[in-house]
C-alpha cells in the first residue's frame, strides 16, 4: 500500500508541474499564394524564473523542405498571475512551391525538460493560368500616373496668378516711372568776380567810351551811380539799388571814413542835380567825380575773398513733389519685386512637392 501511495503521489506531482508549462503555436494564415508571407507565433507559459530555450532559425533556413524562414524575431516576455510568465516569439515564413506542407512541432526546453507544440499545416497556391486561351495574356502595363487632383494644385495655381499680377503691376509702375522724367538738380561751381573788380571794370568802360566828356551828362551820371550802387550792395550787403542817395550815405556813415563819405556824398549830390534839376557840370568836375568813385571803391574793397562760388539749384514745389513721387514709385517697385521673388520661390517649392 505504501508503494502504491508513493507512486500515485509522484504521478500527481509530475502532472502538477507539467500543467504549469504550456507550449502553443499558431499560424496567421494556413493558405498563401506563391511568394506571399505568413507568420507563426510560438508561445510558452512557465513559472517565473524558468530557463526557457526556444528554437532559432537563420534567414532563408528551411523549417521544412519547401518552407523557409524569412525573419526570426526576438522573444517577448510578459508576466501573468500566479507567478507565471509568457514568452512569445514570431517567425515569418514563405514558400515558392505549390504544395500542402506539414510544419513539424516546435521543440522547446524549459528547465532542461523538452516540450513540443502542436504541428501546423501550410497550403501554398499558385496563380491560376488559363493555358487554353493564350490570347488573353497581356503584357505588363506601363507606369501609371496618379489621377489629377485639383485640390492639390489649387494653392500653387492661385499663387501663380498673384505672381503674374505682381509682374503686371511692376511693369505699369516702371512705365510710369520712365514717363516721369527725373529732376536733375546739379550744383554749379562758377568763377566769382569780386565786387570791386566788377565795379572798376565797368568804370573803365565808361572811361573808354569817354562818357565824362559827353554832352549827355544825365546818362553818364546815371551809369556812374548805378555802378556805385551795385558795388555798395555787393560790398556792404544792403539794397542800395532801391534806396535814395541820402539813405545810402546815411548807411555808409555807419561803416567807414567821414572824408570818404563826404566825397561820395558830393558825387551823389551832383548826380541828383544833373538827373533831376538839369544841372550842367564841367568836364573837370566830371573827371573829379569819376576819380572820387574809383577812390571810394579802392578804399573799401575786400580782396581776400573766395574766387569761386557754389550755386545751389532752386527747385520749385512742383519739382519737389515730382522727386518725392519718383522716390515713392521706386520704393513700391522694389517692395513688389521682393514679394514676387519670395512668392515665386514658394510656388516652385509647392510644385516640387507635388511632382
Amino acid at each position: 500500500m505504501k508503494h502504491i501511495f508513493l507512486t500515485i503521489l509522484l504521478i500527481t506531482c509530475a502532472l502538477a508541474v507539467s500543467a504549469q508549462v504550456s507550449v502553443e503555436s499558431k499560424i496567421d494564415s494556413i493558405q498563401i499564394l506563391i511568394g506571399e508571407q505568413t507568420g507563426v507565433t510560438l508561445t510558452v507559459t512557465a513559472k517565473k524564473g524558468s530557463n526557457i530555450n526556444m528554437p532559432s532559425f537563420k534567414p532563408s533556413q528551411y523549417i521544412t523542405p519547401g518552407v523557409e524562414v524569412l525573419e526570426d524575431l526576438a522573444a517577448d516576455t510578459s508576466h501573468l498571475d500566479n507567478g507565471l510568465i509568457k514568452v512569445t516569439k514570431r517567425y515569418t515564413l514563405t514558400s515558392f512551391d505549390e504544395n500542402l506542407y506539414y510544419l513539424p512541432p516546435f521543440d522547446v526546453t524549459v528547465d532542461g525538460k523538452k516540450y513540443q507544440s502542436k504541428s501546423l499545416a501550410l497550403k501554398v497556391l499558385t496563380v491560376p493560368v488559363d493555358t487554353l486561351h493564350p490570347e488573353k495574356f497581356f503584357p505588363p502595363k506601363d507606369v501609371q500616373t496618379n489621377p489629377f487632383d485639383w485640390s492639390e494644385w489649387n494653392t500653387a495655381f492661385w499663387l501663380s496668378v498673384v505672381f503674374v499680377l505682381l509682374l503686371v503691376i511692376v511693369y505699369y509702375l516702371w512705365t510710369r516711372l520712365k514717363e516721369n522724367k527725373p529732376i536733375i538738380a546739379r550744383v554749379r561751381i562758377i568763377k566769382k568776380v569780386l565786387p570791386h573788380q566788377k565795379a572798376l571794370k565797368e568804370i573803365e568802360a565808361l572811361k573808354a567810351d569817354k562818357m565824362s566828356q559827353s554832352e549827355d551828362q544825365k546818362t553818364y551820371y546815371t551809369l556812374l551811380t548805378d555802378v556805385l550802387r551795385k558795388y555798395i550792395e555787393d560790398r556792404f550787403g544792403f539794397n542800395a539799388m532801391e534806396m535814395t542817395s541820402t539813405e545810402i550815405i546815411a548807411r555808409l556813415q555807419q561803416e567807414g571814413d567821414k572824408k570818404m563819405i563826404d566825397e561820395l556824398k558830393e558825387l551823389f549830390t551832383t548826380a541828383d542835380l544833373v538827373k533831376f534839376a538839369k544841372h550842367s557840370t564841367l568836364i573837370n568836375e566830371n573827371d573829379a567825380n569819376l576819380v572820387n568813385a574809383i577812390d571810394f571803391i579802392n578804399t573799401t574793397k575786400q580782396e581776400n575773398q573766395p574766387t569761386v562760388e557754389r550755386v545751389e539749384p532752386k527747385l520749385t514745389e512742383e519739382d519737389k513733389r515730382s522727386m518725392r513721387s519718383r522716390l515713392t514709385l521706386k520704393g513700391i517697385i522694389i517692395a513688389i519685386i521682393v514679394a514676387a521673388v519670395v512668392l515665386l520661390g514658394f510656388v516652385v517649392y509647392q510644385v516640387y512637392l507635388l511632382i
